[in-house]
């Protein structure tokens, strides 16, 4: 068969399996993309998939070519773990929360789409992909007990780091787990200000940027890892520069626009600074490539 016409059905193929799978998997991925435009904590699920499709596409098309040599069986795994999974959970009657029950679906829909690419077109897409690929993992949606760790870790790590920017800045404050009370003002990191979406962005940026412009692994490694500290000290530059303003300018500052709107502006500031770190490890990349080896 013509290399072009092999081509043309293995595309054929693979569209035919990603349209079986918005089929089969309809109903968790119409309430993973509800969940998503509801609720802060899964906005960033929004941006997955197009990033996902944004970095293949970008790629090296050559990754997508026929071959008489494709090795399937890994893509027919994920396949049939996939299926078994959807299946086991619409008519094997298994006893799960209803957030646990999306995020099995939803995790298995990402292995069917996985598999799709490993069948349709062999291991050298999926190794040449795998980045795009495991970034879908992120489509998935955390059930509420882990997502629930996650917040009231944020709360718990803002209010000590915000704790000790009053202390730097000689404000006198006591700390009784996530409520802070300094003269005049005390404040409770709720939930809601856990900034857990700008967090979760932050990562899902820092992760693309660091794949992007960065060879070295431990430098990816370093900056996606500092993206967690610095997701803590952005939301704890917040909730000083707020507690400071209504306590110093004026006192609608706590329930004004920069309360509730603002996020985005620290967001931006956490962004600069992540840019910031990727140019000083960067250039470290570039001397390093730049010495001359010794022999």
């Amino acid at each position: 068969m013509p290399a072009d016409i092999a081509k043309g059905l293995e595309y054929v193929e693979v569209t035919l399996l990603f349209v079986a799978s918005t089929i089969f998997w309809w109903q968790p991925l119409a309430s993973t993309v509800k969940l998503a435009l509801s609720s802060d904590s899964y906005t960033h699920i929004l941006l997955i998939l197009p990033i996902s499709i944004a970095l293949i596409v970008a790629n090296d098309r050559h990754s997508f070519v026929s071959s008489s040599k494709l090795v399937k069986w890994p893509g027919l795994v994920l396949l049939s773990t996939a299926a078994l999974l959807r299946v086991a959970l619409v008519w094997g009657h298994v006893d799960l929360s209803a957030s646990d029950a999306l995020c099995i679906n939803i995790l298995a829909l990402v292995l069917w789409w996985i598999g799709s690419v490993a069948v349709c077109f062999g291991a050298y897409a999926l190794q040449s992909n795998r980045f795009a690929l495991c970034f879908l993992l992120l489509f998935v949606p955390l059930p509420d007990a882990a997502l629930n760790r996650i917040v009231e870790g944020l709360q718990n790590t803002s209010a000590a780091a915000t704790e000790i920017m009053f202390r730097i800045a000689q404000v006198p404050v006591t700390r009784d787990g996530i409520v802070l009370s300094i003269p005049g003002l005390d404040i409770e990191v709720a939930r809601e200000c856990s900034s857990i979406r700008s967090s979760t962005m932050l990562v899902v940026l820092t992760l693309v940027l660091a794949h992007l412009f960065l060879c070295s692994k431990w430098r990816k490694i370093l900056l996606i890892l500092l993206a967690i500290p610095l997701s803590i000290a952005k939301n704890a530059v917040r909730i000083f520069t707020i507690a400071e303003l209504a306590t110093r300018v004026d006192p609608s500052y706590l329930d004004g626009r920069l309360h509730h709107q603002g996020g985005v502006v620290f967001l931006g500031l956490a962004v600069l600074v992540t840019v910031l770190l990727l140019w000083f490890l960067r250039k470290g990349e570039s001397r390093t490539e730049a010495s001359p080896s010794v022999t």
